[in-house]
């Protein structure tokens, strides 16, 4: 390749974004991903956002998981595999979603929870910060768990 042409290439490189991002984990599994628009947070390439979600930048959905229409997730959170996560619920910062947890309609998390695998919050249901929700736990709708939240 010519000068000006290795010129162009590398000027090009710098100005066309990232349209993915790869992680690989401690397995050697690598996982695709790519940013929100509403937020810029990491969103699998096989998990489903609603696009009126907001996802904060240093947030990460992992595969098969889906996020409902209004849906707010703060700073630092990680929604785990198949997670599900209702329309209009609000997960606050650094919270663990875990593997295939079903958030309801509405429902707040709030800071620094974490929530085991296969787990149920309901609709409407809050959850104070600094709580951990064991693993199959189901906790009904418009449910209080923790401090009020």
């Amino acid at each position: 390749m010519n000068g000006g042409a290795a010129y162009v290439v590398m000027i090009m490189q710098r100005r066309t974004p990232r349209i993915a991002e790869e992680i690989e984990d401690e397995f050697g599994t690598v996982t695709r991903y790519r940013r929100h628009p509403n937020g810029r947070g990491l969103v699998a390439t096989d998990a489903s956002v609603d696009q009126t979600a907001f996802l904060a930048p240093t947030v990460y959905v992992e595969s098969g998981a889906r996020i409902g229409r209004g849906a707010r997730i703060a700073a630092g959170t990680w929604v785990d595999r198949e997670a599900v996560i209702g329309p209009h619920a609000e997960v606050g910062a650094s919270v663990h979603v875990g593997a295939a947890v079903v958030i309801g309609e509405s429902a707040r998390i709030g800071s620094h929870t974490k929530i085991g695998a296969r787990a149920t919050v309901g609709s409407g249901a809050r959850i104070a910060a600094d709580q951990r929700i064991d693993e199959d736990a189901v906790l009904p709708q418009q449910s209080l768990y923790g401090a009020a939240a």
